[in-house]
């Protein structure tokens, strides 16, 4: 008996959802979403482009900008077929499986984005507050190993999830509240107890996203004390501008992940409307803002972008 209510309450597939209230207009949609997803794919493919192809920009800060554009390919190549699915073919359904897939890679992405701005954090703090050090200190195969270190931190604490959504039976509404699987979402379609899943997805984010967030806080702070220590003002203005588009990055990345993960774990009167233009903002803009802002605020990527497109 147990066997057969199983079968009957544990649905073959998830439902995605659009924008709530706009089905109707979901054909109009698909347009902007097209457009950031072929500007993201685009922008981040030509700065690898260009940094692989330039020696001049082998050093570690364009390094770690070449690490997260492949990081934000990822991203959007994880989210596009089922965002696009649902807003140009009303495509909805989506197999356990592939949820569990997606939100795996989506989870892992997004860890190794917040560890590649950490880097990028530490690559500033050692240029502006020990610049006479900063080529032994970054070399190349520390680069690397960092780089690897890192990713394989995300690969540890991710894999466990689809393992432990596994093991559920779904019993309640197979509608998810987004475009793409989540793990915070699909685990409250489960009539299991979830205070492990709960526990665990908690430990995760304090340990990576709340760590990596509080060390490039403190990375800042010594910047800043080592900047209002230099005499020149002109030296000064110098110094922050180097970190500008680093901290665009920062705050775009941060407030919109630590927005979505309050809203899920504490906002349940929440507006859905809310919730899913927070979960488009963490994964659509970033890969879309950061070639964006990098390219425009770095002399020597947008050189060497204006000489690749010559050639």
């Amino acid at each position: 008996m147990s066997a057969v209510n199983d079968t009957k309450f544990t649905p073959a597939v998830f439902l995605l959802t659009g924008i709530p209230g706009q089905e109707d207009v979901h054909l109009w949609i698909s347009i902007p979403l097209c457009l950031m997803y072929v500007i993201s794919i685009v922008g981040n493919s030509v700065i690898l482009f260009v940094i692989k192809t330039d020696p001049s920009l082998h050093e570690p800060m364009y390094i770690f900008l070449s690490m997260l554009a492949i990081t934000d390919l990822g991203i959007s190549i994880s989210t596009l077929p089922t965002i696009l699915g649902i807003y140009l073919f009303n495509s909805r359904e989506i197999s356990f499986e592939a949820c569990f897939a997606q939100l795996f890679f989506i989870h892992l992405l997004q860890l190794i984005e917040s560890s590649m701005l950490l880097l990028m954090a530490f690559d500033r703090f050692v240029a502006i507050c020990n610049p006479l050090r900063h080529a032994s200190i970054l070399t190349l195969q520390r680069i690397d190993n960092m780089g690897l270190v890192f990713v394989l931190r995300s690969v540890a604490v991710i894999f466990p999830l689809p393992f432990l959504l596994k093991r559920f039976r779904y019993c309640r509404d197979n509608v998810l509240s987004h475009s793409y699987c989540l793990h915070q979402e699909v685990m409250k379609a489960a009539c299991s107890d979830i205070t492990v899943n709960n526990i665990y997805g908690l430990f995760v984010t304090l340990l990576t996203v709340g760590l990596d967030s509080l060390l490039i806080f403190l990375s800042y702070v010594m910047i800043l004390k080592t900047v209002l220590s230099i005499a020149s003002n002109a030296e000064c203005l110098r110094a922050l501008n180097t970190c500008v588009s680093h901290l665009c990055a920062v705050v775009m990345f941060y407030s919109a992940e630590i927005g979505l993960a309050v809203i899920h774990r504490f906002g349940k009167g929440s507006s859905p409307l809310l919730k899913t233009v927070l979960g488009y903002i963490s994964l659509l803009v970033p890969p879309l803002i950061n070639p964006i802002v990098y390219s425009v605020k770095s002399r020597h990527l947008r050189a060497g972008i204006i000489r690749a497109f010559i050639k």
